[in-house]
């Protein structure tokens, strides 16, 4: 199915009182009826940016799709913000986004049957199922070790670095003694615990030979210390840029002419990513120069038109086997003019 066909498809989904959901058809009555108004992708610049307030005021049942009601649903919230967080429900997106990603990892890297860690934040997230849900669909299982990047945030807000950084080693100091005491092939970590972990144990000689990576912003430079020093080029590095509401945006190998400048490719066409002009956000940026993130999310379960990212990037060109856009170097959004809290996430 191509983009618009599928497109076209989750628009009536949404949008048709038998299988939408109570949000957007009372949307619909308000504002216009995107099954008559939407016919191609770039119809979607009739809708107005996605507000996140929504996903924080409203009750999670106003995004049940009539075609899920009766159906349990899980509910996951966005990783680091602090206050009333953002939620999203959904039910097999989450499988279907990570058993997708299961084939862009090798089996060198991630052996069939082999176990995994997951060292980052699990509770409300729907990251914790998902990683789990991958090492299964391998055929592997999964040790988790929990970190909470509300408190992290919260600590370096206050400037309360000692306690910031005394929980990081506590988190660290979980991860090297499962990795002492079981055998484990895979690793998903964020960059920064991923550093501080290689700085306690030699990941290569503990068993480690793939690790998946996400979270927090990752400069050309810091790649290259991450493969060189961290990994000692052993080591396979799978970085991608994901969250709750978009799912996973996989990477592809590097080349020497990307000088380490990774690249992400939405999973579409169940999620675009486009880069665009801040000031004129209908508007996507040249090729090669910085703009926000702006989010669309497709599926049955979840509709989420044109919401503006806390992050900016890079607008790349399609690279094969990717046909779309891609979108490099993320990192939050005026991240250059001020000075922004990411914590370990």
């Amino acid at each position: 199915m191509n983009f618009d066909a599928h497109l076209l498809e989750i628009i009536k989904w949404h949008f048709s009182p038998e299988t939408g959901c109570p949000f957007w058809l009372d949307w619909a009555r308000k504002n216009f009826d995107p099954c008559k108004e939407i016919r191609s992708s770039a119809d979607m610049l009739k809708f107005p940016h996605f507000q996140d307030e929504w996903l924080r005021d409203l009750q999670p049942e106003a995004w049940v799709p009539a075609a899920f009601k009766g159906k349990p649903f899980n509910i996951f919230e966005t990783g680091g913000t602090t206050g009333m967080p953002k939620q999203r429900i959904g039910w097999n997106d989450y499988k279907t986004d990570y058993e997708e990603f299961s084939g862009k990892i090798s089996d060198e890297h991630f052996p069939r049957g082999g176990a995994w860690l997951m060292v980052g934040p699990t509770g409300p997230r729907r990251l914790r199922l998902a990683i789990e849900h991958l090492a299964n669909f391998r055929g592997s299982s999964c040790y988790f070790i929990d970190l909470d990047p509300r408190w992290v945030k919260k600590a370096l807000t206050a400037k309360d670095f000692d306690h910031a950084r005394a929980y990081m080693d506590h988190v660290v100091e979980q991860a090297v003694n499962i990795l002492k005491n079981r055998k484990v092939a895979g690793l998903f970590t964020t960059p920064k615990l991923l550093e501080a972990l290689a700085e306690k144990i030699n990941l290569y000689e503990t068993g480690i030979r793939g690790v998946f990576c996400g979270g927090t912003t990752m400069a050309p430079q810091y790649v290259r210390f991450i493969i060189e020093e961290v990994l000692e080029d052993k080591i396979g590095f799978y970085p991608t840029y994901g969250n709750t509401l978009m799912g996973l945006a996989a990477s592809l190998p590097l080349r020497p002419e990307d000088n380490y400048s990774i690249t992400y490719y939405a999973p579409q066409p169940r999620a675009i990513l486009r880069v665009v002009n801040p000031q004129k956000t209908d508007e996507t940026v040249p090729y090669g120069a910085w703009g926000r993130v702006e989010l669309t999310t497709l599926t049955k379960e979840f509709f989420m038109p044109r919401f503006l990212e806390r992050d900016e990037a890079i607008r790349r060109e399609p690279r094969a086997p990717y046909t779309w856009d891609g979108v490099a170097e993320v990192r939050p959004f005026g991240a250059m003019e001020k000075t922004i809290v990411e914590g370990v996430y």
